[in-house]
């Protein structure tokens, strides 16, 4: 599992963000917008309402410059996909 992380944190080090990926998410915090970053409480419980399943392994990385959470999310039917939230707004950026 850990191996996948690291090939997909290399991976998106590499991808630009999209124009529309990286503009700030309406409702972003003060924080966020001046540059920091959202606590990972909150990235986790906002894919949680989205997605069912649950989280396995976090870490950090960039993505065209900007810090991204890698969240390495299991799904109810077993599957194992890994995805890239902008740090700063919270924005699911892929999978």
């Amino acid at each position: 599992m850990m191996r996948l992380l690291f090939i997909a944190a290399l991976l998106l080090g590499a991808a630009p963000v999209s124009a529309m990926a990286a503009q700030e998410r309406p409702g972003a915090t003060p924080d966020a917008a001046a540059g920091g970053q959202l606590p990972l409480s909150r990235v986790l419980k906002e894919l949680a309402q989205h997605h069912k399943g649950k989280q396995l392994n976090t870490t950090m990385g960039q993505a065209g410059g900007r810090p991204v959470y890698l969240v390495q999310w299991q799904l109810p039917s077993g599957q194992i996909v890994v995805f890239t939230v902008d740090a700063q707004t919270g924005q699911v950026l892929g999978q």
